[in-house]
């Protein structure tokens, strides 16, 4: 599948862009997939003629904003950024249910050593919300909200896992999902990508001190439910 990587903004020591759904930001060493998947890394080296370095993480299925350096030794004050909460993130998600107007989801989620549980924090806003005739077991209508996510922490699947954790997953989740609605969305929406949508990013660039708003648009799955729901992000 061909996957058109939009660039967002560049300058002397950064470059930053919107990843699609379903592309890991690098292969693993000794990763299986290296022969039937391209990476980000691998579509960027396409545009450019020198390697980029991620300055933090996406999960494969969420689309939206990332962050890669120029060289080496830019990434570590940009990575400072990110662990001193020096970078406000929004994300969107298309949840199951009727998502709380506000709510601050506290759950500890487990790091990448899965022994132990960190300190986590989301902040969920709810921006829209709809009742669709379609039925999903066991109703016969099915409900869904649009909400603005603020993590404040940044953990393996954190967004996902404490969406989960407030009985609203997200849709396309097919490890913490509802596999009914995310079958639901795949039948009448033709649609089977994960809605989680890393929206935007502001922070103080650490080199230039310019203060940057970096936003990824969404993509068509998401322009068309909002169209199909009558929903608008500003």
């Amino acid at each position: 599948m061909n996957k058109e990587i939009n660039i967002i903004y560049e300058d002397d020591y950064i470059v930053c862009v919107s990843k699609p759904n379903d592309v890991v930001v690098h292969h693993a060493y000794h990763s299986r997939n290296v022969a039937d998947e391209e990476s980000l890394l691998q579509l960027l080296s396409k545009i450019y003629d020198y390697k980029l370095y991620p300055i933090h993480r996406l999960d494969r299925r969420t689309s939206g904003i990332i962050l890669l350096a120029k060289q080496t030794e830019y990434v570590a004050k940009f990575q400072e950024l990110f662990n001193n909460s020096l970078i406000e993130k929004v994300y969107y998600g298309i949840v199951r249910g009727y998502a709380p107007d506000n709510k601050v989801i506290d759950s500890p989620v487990k790091g990448r050593d899965a022994n132990a549980y960190k300190e986590a924090e989301t902040n969920l806003e709810l921006i829209d919300k709809i009742t669709l005739n379609i039925p999903v077991k066991p109703y016969d209508t099915s409900r869904y909200s649009l909400v603005k996510l603020t993590p404040k922490t940044g953990r393996l699947h954190q967004l996902r896992i404490h969406m989960n954790k407030i009985s609203h997953p997200l849709i396309g989740d097919c490890k913490y999902g509802d596999k009914n609605h995310n079958t639901m969305f795949i039948s009448n929406f033709n649609t089977n990508n994960l809605f989680l949508h890393a929206y935007s990013l502001n922070f103080i660039h650490p080199y230039t001190k310019e203060e940057l708003n970096l936003v990824a648009s969404f993509n068509n799955n998401w322009k068309l439910l909002f169209e199909k729901f009558k929903w608008n992000v500003d």
